[in-house]
């Protein structure tokens, strides 16, 4: 997101975050700690860019509150937008009076719709769920399942939208087979 330029602005981490990172990283549960390690990894690769200005911010919150809690309360001390990509949070923060940038909103907001009838190709990659079902995935991550795609599985085909499915974890494309490229002639007729 900062790549893009869009963001100009300092940007403050809590040092209670920056604790809480530094805790993940040390977790028994090898998931946990590798996400630890990528956040604190992020912290540092932002922190060494000379585009962006990115602060420690030494200020706690008093009292037994947990992390999400503490960043509301700092948010509105400071006046500041807070920039999550956790639901819970933004939902918490909002209701609160908080400004949120939400990065999930953003990134829904910037993938292309699909309306039934459109065509586009995809890559099909493996089998779906149900018989004779081949998957796919588009750049930003939306998932294609393709009827009757089984037998094209790694190959890239044409497909039409029939259905579009919205559910909590993102956006489901179901489609079908678009017109089958001519099969290659071998120079013989």
């Amino acid at each position: 997101l900062l790549d893009t330029g869009f963001i100009e602005a300092r940007l403050y981490v809590p040092r209670f975050v920056l604790l809480e990172l530094q805790a993940i990283s040390d977790s028994q549960d090898p998931i946990k700690r590798q996400r630890g390690q990528r956040g604190l990894e992020m912290l540092n690769n932002l922190q060494n860019r000379k585009d962006i200005e990115l602060k420690i911010h030494e200020q706690d919150i008093e009292g037994k509150l947990d992390v999400d809690a503490r960043l509301v309360k700092l948010a509105a001390l400071l006046e500041a937008k807070l920039m999550t990509t956790d639901y819970n949070l933004n939902r918490v923060a909002s209701i609160q009076g908080i400004q949120v940038l939400n990065i999930n909103e953003l990134s829904r907001a910037l993938k292309p719709v699909f309306l039934p009838g459109e065509t586009f190709h995809v890559k099909l990659i493996r089998e779906g769920k149900e018989h004779n079902q081949g998957v796919g995935y588009l750049e930003d991550g939306t998932m294609v399942v393709v009827e009757n795609g089984k037998r094209l599985l790694g190959k890239t085909v044409k497909v039409e939208v029939t259905t579009i499915l919205q559910n909590p974890s993102g956006r489901i494309v179901f489609a079908k087979l678009g017109e089958l490229p001519p099969s290659r002639s071998n120079g013989r007729q």
